[in-house]
């Protein structure tokens, strides 16, 4: 977390240092290109969740960079660290008995497409003091749910808990909207919130409504991990014995999603990390001084 937070800071630093100051030609110039970085929550959506606990936050960072295509529509590329988990120790009905959890540290990357109610002007003056978008797009994640058991995180995933192989990388489809507000020639203050709708049902490590017969696992851990009732009745002082496909372990009808919620600081690069540039010029310390056309002199 120290190594990214270092990284970020640089880049924003950097790009401050490239800007020219506030000058009133750097104020002018036409800005398509934004560096955003944004910290705020993420929430998990699945079986370990309980019915209408929508807001169970864990930390999120991201970096991004978006190009404005015209005044209203641009592009974003994005990459964000997030965190997940889900517990039965904390569910308000039966599924305390499952005694199920897992936590998970997550990658993100994602390309999108965003569109602004109002149009964003690419100088300063031309934009609005607010803004409001939505955006779409595509993506893919990494996920690696573990649990602790004996004090010691487990990941799930190479156990095969319920006898189905998964993949830690998984396509997902980022949706959702966005405030923009203006806080001077080059910064923007965003909120933004988007529900991450998954093809995986593994986010948790469960999916399959039945506990799998025990003995078409591969180990003794797995056989552990994959039916915790035993721990939570021996902890109230009852004995328990697992008895194959009988419980609810999951629900496979349903796939796992994510949401995040952030507040970004929004940076306008300098108009030379655009696609075109302007007038040719030369730079002597923080001016800025324009060749002079001369008449008769091929260009």
């Amino acid at each position: 977390m120290k190594l990214i937070g270092i990284i970020l800071l640089a880049i924003l630093t950097g790009s401050m240092f490239t800007s020219n100051g506030q000058s009133f030609y750097s104020i002018r110039r036409d800005r398509n290109t934004i560096l955003s970085i944004g910290t705020g929550t993420s929430t998990y959506l699945g079986e370990l969740q309980n019915p209408g606990d929508y807001f169970d936050a864990k930390p999120n960072l991201n970096v991004g960079l978006q190009y404005f295509l015209s005044k209203r529509i641009s592009a974003r590329a994005e990459i964000t660290w997030f965190q997940l988990s889900g517990t039965d120790a904390k569910a308000n009905d039966d599924r305390r008995e499952r005694n199920l959890s897992f936590q998970s540290n997550n990658y993100e990357l994602n390309i999108a497409g965003l569109v602004s109610l109002f149009p964003n002007g690419q100088r300063f003056y031309q934009r609005t003091f607010f803004n409001v978008y939505g955006f779409a797009g595509v993506g893919a994640m990494f996920m690696n749910p573990k649990t602790v058991f004996n004090g010691e995180k487990i990941a799930l995933q190479p156990l095969q808990t319920e006898g189905v192989s998964y993949s830690r990388f998984q396509p997902v489809i980022p949706l959702g909207l966005g405030l923009r507000i203006k806080q001077g020639p080059f910064f923007n203050i965003n909120i933004e919130g988007g529900y991450r709708m998954t093809f995986t049902d593994y986010l948790d490590d469960i999916s399959v409504r039945r506990y799998v017969d025990p003995t078409t696992l591969s180990s003794d851990l797995a056989r552990s991990l994959a039916d915790r009732r035993v721990e939570y009745f021996t902890s109230i002082g009852e004995t328990f014995t697992p008895t194959p496909n009988v419980g609810v372990r999951g629900n496979p009808e349903k796939k796992d999603g994510y949401f995040i919620l952030n507040v970004k600081l929004e940076y306008y690069l300098p108009y030379d990390f655009s696609i075109g540039k302007g007038l040719s010029r030369k730079r002597s310390g923080n001016n800025i001084r324009y060749k002079k056309y001369k008449p008769g002199r091929r260009r």
